[in-house]
């Protein structure tokens, strides 16, 4: 099902999947607009996407996704919203209310936008941390949306990712003003990586202070499946194709989808080496103490952490929650998304590979001068 002719609202435009999903979008379909949404819309973006625009009109919306009247500007004569904007936090560095704020509140008062600005598709953007690991750092192996888990959510960042899924798609059905219904559903894409990815970046900066030597933080056995950014953005172009289409516009709406590809199952730290490897990085054969000892130094940083939070505020490095996301087996399979979206991997492995170390090995230069320049 084409998008052509539709008017698309995108939040966090301007961000790692966002920018993604934006390039297909002018590079896949005819839509007529597409609303880049984020804080600030950067000028050399609107430059990189001028080659691939066409006819379709690019409008920029600079503001806070706390803004309801904001959103419902920004959602009037609109079809299709992509919501990706959110505060995404694994070290309890960023307040409660903030968090909250952007990841709940913001969601809220978009799909209120969208009911009163006769928005009908609406796909969230989701975390494979709406599902955890739990606290006990039990394992799941090929998961699927059927699994059975008791998540006990940790992370402020999972618990509000989650709160506003929910939300999400409890609002499928709901009725907008003129009468149509809204369809939503939401996409929960594993660890993502690829050109542009921040957390890649910051372990081989931390190789580099290590002399080319990348840190273990996760046992081998702790087998998880990041995904490739572009196949996630993929996703959500069939996710918005799909809820177009009248036939299966009702049986995926109120529904969420796991999103993998075919990256092998490693650790988190095996996929840093592997994605570093041909840059000349090794990588610690263990983990620097014990397991049971890492989760004792942990506790006395977040004990610490806590102390101080009176009179600042200060993440620890690491925290036991971190590092149980980081020893977990925690793997799903995309074979729903395929049988109901008609999603299937764009890229290869050995693509995705290649694209994100060519994008690594041109980002090192300068990263190694700032390192020298202090």
């Amino acid at each position: 099902m084409s998008l052509t002719g539709e008017v698309c609202v995108v939040t966090g435009a301007c961000g790692f999947l966002g920018r993604r999903l934006v390039k297909l979008l002018l590079e896949e379909e005819k839509v007529a607009e597409i609303r880049l949404l984020d804080r600030l819309v950067p000028t050399q973006l609107l430059q990189d996407l001028e080659d691939c625009r066409g006819d379709t009109k690019l409008s920029v919306l600079e503001g806070d996704i706390r803004d309801g009247d904001f959103l419902r500007k920004a959602c009037r004569g609109a079809s299709i919203v992509f919501h990706i904007a959110a505060i995404i936090d694994v070290t309890d560095s960023v307040e409660y209310s903030e968090i909250y704020g952007v990841n709940v509140k913001g969601t809220q008062l978009l799909l209120e936008a969208c009911l009163q600005e006769n928005v009908v598709s609406f796909i969230y953007t989701s975390s494979i941390e709406v599902m955890g690991p739990n606290p006990k750092g039990e394992p799941i192996v090929n998961g699927n949306e059927d699994t059975v888990y008791h998540s006990a959510l940790k992370f402020a960042y999972s618990k509000t990712k989650r709160e506003a899924e929910e939300r999400t798609l409890k609002a499928h059905g709901d009725i907008v003003q003129n009468g149509s219904r809204l369809a939503t559903c939401a996409l929960r894409p594993m660890y993502i990586y690829g050109e542009g990815c921040r957390f890649l970046l910051g372990h081989a900066v931390d190789g580099l202070r290590n002399r080319n030597v990348l840190f273990r933080m996760s046992v081998p056995e702790a087998l998880v499946n990041p995904v490739y950014v572009g196949n996630v953005a993929f996703a959500h172009l069939q996710a918005a194709r799909a809820l177009k289409d009248p036939q299966k516009r009702n049986n995926i709406g109120g529904k969420f989808y796991y999103v993998s590809d075919d990256t092998p199952h490693v650790s988190y730290s095996d996929f840093n080496h592997a994605m570093l490897a041909p840059l000349g990085f090794t990588i610690q054969e263990k983990l620097p103490v014990p397991l049971s000892l890492f989760y004792a130094f942990c506790l006395m940083m977040e004990v610490l952490c806590l102390m101080l939070r009176p009179f600042k505020r200060v993440a620890p490095p690491l925290s036991r929650q971190l590092l149980t996301m980081l020893n977990t087996p925690f793997s799903f399979s995309y074979q729903k998304a395929s049988r109901h979206l008609g999603y299937a991997p764009r890229y290869s492995w050995d693509q995705a590979r290649k694209r994100t170390v060519e994008w690594l090995a041109s980002q090192l230069p300068q990263e190694r001068e700032r390192l020298m320049a202090k």
